[in-house]
């Protein structure tokens, strides 16, 4: 006998993947139910991530500009002290207008219920929500993940930031160790350098942005090393400890030699951890391990009905790539389309000045690969706009395979994320390289 349910679709989690399927499936007139753990919509990238991070990067670029602006012939300025004070407003202002996209209001409004709670699963079609059964057809887990604080001698008992606190300090603080390299800790360590903190990076990996090529992040680490960050790679951390008026951090060198570095405060940002906890996924055949809940290729779990998406996958940590996540579950579980995702041509961008962005496989990924492959690339010391605006810094790579079909494409320089889009249309739209070469560009730009 059929089995009635309160909704077609129910969705445990209000950030970028659970959002989009969310919306997609209450308009595509299914019943939805969108379920949040937290006071209000929005997700790690609206609250703690991408929407905050980029507008401390600008605010802290401005700032930078401001400082520099005899390098351009304007007059030498020394501004006043940040008050981060002022700045952490600000971030509040911008999450609170956009916000708006991401309201209950909003969302009801589009045709979905939505829930605030701690949902947890009683059977593979029903989750005890404040003591409440809700049931749905099919669920979809898009819960996120959160910092990853690794069981280094002394680091839980000692004060320490995330990127969840970071945004709302009350204070500037006059130095920060950042412990660890990658997207997180470059932006990060890069904006509060230039908002005047004292920032010393370290990573066991010789070089920070360990995803990427080498050659593209030279130009990255230099930048930041003339604006005094100092780096500490292929350091492994042996412990951590609170003095009191400092953190202290005892680090281990290539040759096996320990000292001590200490700074006012410490950023963590060692990597990201999947939200599957108390969710009951193992009580209901829902397999998972370290990276999250694992999935097959239309993005269903173990239990066929329920799907997953985001960060809670363990795979690109992007939004863009949980929205993307999102539109397949929405193809596979409201459309009954077989869709699989595919990351081949997925786009991502580190916003550190100057930019890395990158689509499709670099050196390291080909050669992982065993993929033969020629290397095309070109200086923005040849681009006039950039040396008007930006110095020339940074450059564009192009892989071609065999057969000189782009397969990848990097750039390292002024907005290499907005640059980047191009790429992105012409590989996804199996443009020639000769169409490309062959379309005229309005002149002076990068």
């Amino acid at each position: 006998m059929a089995r009635d349910f309160e909704y077609d679709i129910g969705v445990v989690g209000g950030g970028a993947a659970g959002l989009t399927v969310a919306s997609g499936s209450a308009q595509l007139g299914a019943g939805t139910v969108l379920i949040e753990k937290e006071a209000a919509l929005g997700g790690d990238c609206l609250h703690y991530g991408c929407v905050p991070s980029k507008t401390l990067i600008h605010a802290a670029n401005v700032y930078h500009r401001i400082k520099t602006a005899g390098m351009l012939g304007l007059p030498r300025i020394d501004p006043p002290p940040v008050d981060f004070k002022e700045v952490a407003r600000h971030i509040r202002s911008v999450i609170e207008t956009i916000q708006k996209h991401d309201s209950e209001e909003r969302f009801c409004g589009l045709g979905a219920r939505v829930l605030f709670g701690s949902p947890r699963f009683s059977d593979p079609h029903t989750v005890d929500l404040n003591g409440r059964n809700v049931s749905a057809k099919k669920w979809v887990i898009a819960t996120g993940s959160s910092p990853a604080i690794p069981p280094i001698p002394g680091l839980s008992e000692t004060p320490h930031l995330t990127n969840r606190d970071i945004f709302s300090l009350e204070k500037l603080p006059e130095s920060m160790l950042v412990l660890g390299g990658g997207p997180i800790g470059t932006e990060m360590s890069q904006a509060f350098s230039r908002l005047g903190t004292r920032v010393t990076v370290v990573d066991m990996a010789p070089q920070i942005l360990p995803r990427e090529d080498a050659d593209m992040v030279a130009p990255v680490m230099e930048q930041m090393a003339s604006e005094g960050v100092r780096f500490y790679l292929e350091h492994a951390i042996a412990a951590v400890k609170n003095t009191g008026s400092t953190k202290e951090v005892t680090l281990k060198s290539p040759s096996g030699k320990t000292f001590r570095l200490d700074a006012e405060t410490i950023l963590v940002a060692l990597g990201r951890k999947p939200n599957i906890r108390d969710l009951g996924l193992e009580d209901i055949g829902v397999s998972t391990g370290p990276g999250g809940v694992q999935l097959d290729r239309r993005l269903r779990s173990t239990v066929k009905h329920i799907f997953a998406a985001g960060d809670v996958t363990g795979g690109y940590q992007f939004t863009h790539a949980a929205g993307y996540e999102g539109g397949i579950v929405i193809s596979n579980a409201v459309f009954h389309l077989p869709r699989k995702a595919d990351y081949t041509l997925l786009p991502w961008c580190t916003y550190c000045d100057p930019e890395l962005a990158s689509i499709g496989m670099n050196e390291k990924a080909a050669q992982a690969a065993g993929i033969k492959y020629s290397v095309w690339s070109e200086p923005f010391s040849g681009n006039d706009r950039s040396l008007a605006e930006a110095g020339g810094v940074g450059k564009i790579k192009l892989l071609l395979d065999e057969k000189d079909t782009p397969i990848g494409v990097q750039i390292v320089g002024p907005r290499a994320g907005d640059l980047l889009g191009e790429w992105a249309a012409a590989l996804n739209g199996k443009v020639k390289l000769s169409t490309l070469a062959a379309a005229v560009h309005p002149y002076p730009t990068l």
